[in-house]
């Protein structure tokens, strides 16, 4: 894990530094046609340490990094995990939402989908994942709120209100684009969960439970699920790592101010030190991710323990 966010971060700070185009200082400056002094164009690059040779600003920032500074702003001249902290209880909590959403919709109807194979049921259920994939998420979004507006005169509210504070103000904002987002992902994890039982399905194993007398229901719940969730896990789990800095056009159909959007404006603006924070915020997510994903490896698959 440590290798990793140490690659992360020494190829996301010198990419930036080598990218074509105007920096941070030009763009706050002269962004809007004014007419700033040269001179205070490289006093404000000096304030900003722009003016060091490339690889003492590595050193400057990773020292900060190894102490758990990830820097400031240079456009909003706050703290990195400042912006990050405001922003990221929103995004975290649709990611999870959304999770939850695909869990419960993916699951169940993966399972019927294989045990129904080839009947009316697997069809249906087929239809409705294929739609799930061929839908974007942020088009899905954009009906979901012309059918509240068209139907109900409401729209969602605009401003954040946090869960503990006003559950039901919360969820009222949050829900929908969970929803949209938790369709797309619950039809990858459909389909991921029909291949895999129906792979298990074939095992000797589950020949021999059958021979035995054992009920299909628990052929299928306990010797065939717990062998096939193990796919299942990892496309649920680093789909929802991509999900705390991939919202980006959903958040802005739903006007959330959360990682997707700062991502945005930080590219936009040129924010070197922005990027990198955010970068190095969805590595983090997807190694965690992934270690958790291992030790649900072990929990779930006994063989995988024992080993």
């Amino acid at each position: 894990m440590i290798p990793t966010l140490l690659g992360v971060a020494i190829l996301v700070f010198f990419m930036l530094r080598v990218m074509p185009g105007d920096d941070v200082v030009e763009m706050m400056l002269r962004g809007e046609g004014a007419d700033v002094p040269q001179h205070i164009i490289e006093a404000e690059r000096i304030r900003l340490g722009l003016d060091q040779p490339v690889i003492m600003q590595f050193f400057s920032w990773m020292g900060g990094l190894l102490q758990g500074d990830l820097g400031t702003s240079m456009w909003t001249g706050r703290p990195v995990a400042y912006e990050l902290g405001i922003r990221l209880e929103l995004s975290l909590q649709v990611a999870l939402m959304a999770t939850v959403l695909a869990i419960l919709i993916a699951l169940p109807l993966g399972t019927l989908s294989a045990i129904f194979r080839n009947t009316w049921i697997d069809h249906i259920i087929r239809i409705v994942s294929i739609a799930g994939l061929a839908v974007p998420s942020f088009w899905l979004g954009m009906l979901i709120i012309l059918f509240l507006l068209t139907v109900f005169r409401w729209i969602p509210p605009l401003t954040f209100t946090p869960f503990l504070e006003d559950p039901l103000k919360n969820l009222s904002q949050l829900i929908w684009p969970a929803l949209a987002v938790g369709y797309r992902y619950s039809a990858v994890a459909t389909r991921m969960t029909r291949s895999s039982i129906l792979e298990v399905m074939q095992e000797d194993y589950i020949r021999t439970a059958r021979a035995k007398g054992v009920y299909e229901r628990l052929v299928v719940a306990r010797h065939g699920m717990r062998n096939a969730l193990l796919p299942v896990i990892t496309v649920i789990g680093l789909e929802f790592a991509f999900l705390i800095g991939g919202l980006v056009v959903t958040e802005q159909v739903f006007s959330l101010n959360g990682i997707g959007r700062l991502f945005v404006q930080a590219v936009a603006r040129g924010d070197y030190t922005m990027i990198q924070g955010l970068v190095l915020l969805v590595a983090v997510a997807f190694i965690l991710v992934n270690f958790l994903i291992d030790l649900l490896y072990a929990a779930v698959d006994p063989r995988i323990r024992y080993s």
